[in-house]
């Protein structure tokens, strides 16, 4: 190990003891500091302000970031979205008031920084994420993923469904992702969820996509998804309602097997979330977001992504403040976290 990464490192324990031990007693778990009594721009910038480690070994949960988007169709960016996740998600505070989840108190969770891909090689860049997500979940950590474009959700699946099994997915996006190829590529940020069929890593019958909607190419888009069993939630039925209800019947739906959360920001509508690739005008909003992710709670959730954050489109920061805020939501419906 280098003397500066060495350093660094021992600043980085310093800072995160000596800034959260005024606010909290003493813990097993790794509690963020408190802005009372540390600065929010003070710090080596990690996800939620947490200690940073180079496994995922004996944690719970960890947040992961996969700095890819040569999988993109239109436009490129994604592979910002995790820095610029991590430093809005200083305005994460420890408990969500909401719900009176506590996943601080219940959980042991680290930031184990990025996947190292390749931005050359599509494929490769696939294979070491498989790679890196085969040691995570073989500790029994479940990833936070910090993305990076939807491509990476189908290297994560692999490696997810190989411990688990075929796994139910509540999907949340503008777009199924489920085309066969383009320009004769099989993989790319349209593609993941229909190599994930084809590979058997879903449970088909627990699957429901919410937010979905945008022109199309052919006269029913959603055909192939409603073929294979999976529940099609268009944005039209989203409108001016809670969603509440409609988690009650995915709750339901997914029953006690293995769930992923995938989220596509672009699920958002363009006027909360303009910092993204492929926005498609009339989305969710955030407050239809939290009820989603929150309808989540009590579920076998083994794994989680946030994707499609591209903050070169937004200079407010507002996009990756949304990102930070779902990925702290879904930290909160980890199996294991009480409430306060």
């Amino acid at each position: 190990m280098s003397c500066l990464l060495r350093t660094a490192r021992l600043c980085a324990r310093w800072l995160f003891a000596s800034a959260a031990a005024p606010c909290r007693r003493a813990s097993r778990f790794n509690v963020p500091p408190s802005a009372e009594f540390v600065a929010r721009p003070v710090g080596i910038c990690s996800m939620l302000r947490l200690p940073i480690q180079t496994s995922a070994e004996g944690l719970d949960a960890a947040f992961v970031g996969v700095p890819l988007d040569v999988g993109t169709s239109n436009r490129p960016g994604a592979r910002f979205g995790p820095q610029q996740i991590r430093a809005e998600s200083v305005m994460v505070r420890r408990y969500n008031a909401s719900t009176g989840a506590a996943p601080f108190d219940s959980l042991l969770v680290a930031d184990v920084g990025d996947v190292n891909v390749n931005l050359y090689n599509l494929p490769d860049s696939c294979c070491r994420i498989r790679q890196s997500y085969q040691k995570i979940v073989a500790s029994a950590c479940v990833p936070l993923t910090l993305g990076g474009d939807h491509t990476i959700t189908y290297p994560i699946l692999q490696a997810v469904a190989e411990k688990h099994g075929p796994v139910g997915l509540v999907h949340v996006d503008a777009h199924t992702d489920t085309s066969d190829t383009a320009l004769g590529e099989k993989i790319y940020h349209g593609t993941p969820f229909r190599r994930c069929v084809d590979e058997g890593l879903l449970d088909c019958s627990r699957v429901v996509q919410i937010g979905i909607r945008g022109s199309s190419y052919t006269p029913d888009p959603y055909k192939y998804c409603r073929d294979q069993g999976f529940r099609v939630v268009p944005a039209e039925d989203c409108w001016m309602k809670s969603l509440v209800p409609l988690m009650g019947e995915v709750r339901q739906q997914m029953g006690d097997g293995p769930v992923y959360i995938s989220f596509d920001i672009d699920g958002l509508d363009p006027a909360y979330a303009p910092g993204t690739g492929t926005p498609e005008i009339a989305g969710l909003t955030p407050s239809q977001a939290f009820e989603i992710i929150r309808g989540c709670k009590g579920l076998n959730i083994v794994g989680c992504d946030l994707v499609e954050v591209a903050p070169i489109y937004d200079v407010s920061g507002n996009t990756a403040l949304l990102g930070a805020n779902l990925l702290f939501e879904m930290l909160c419906v980890l199996p294991g976290v009480k409430t306060m």
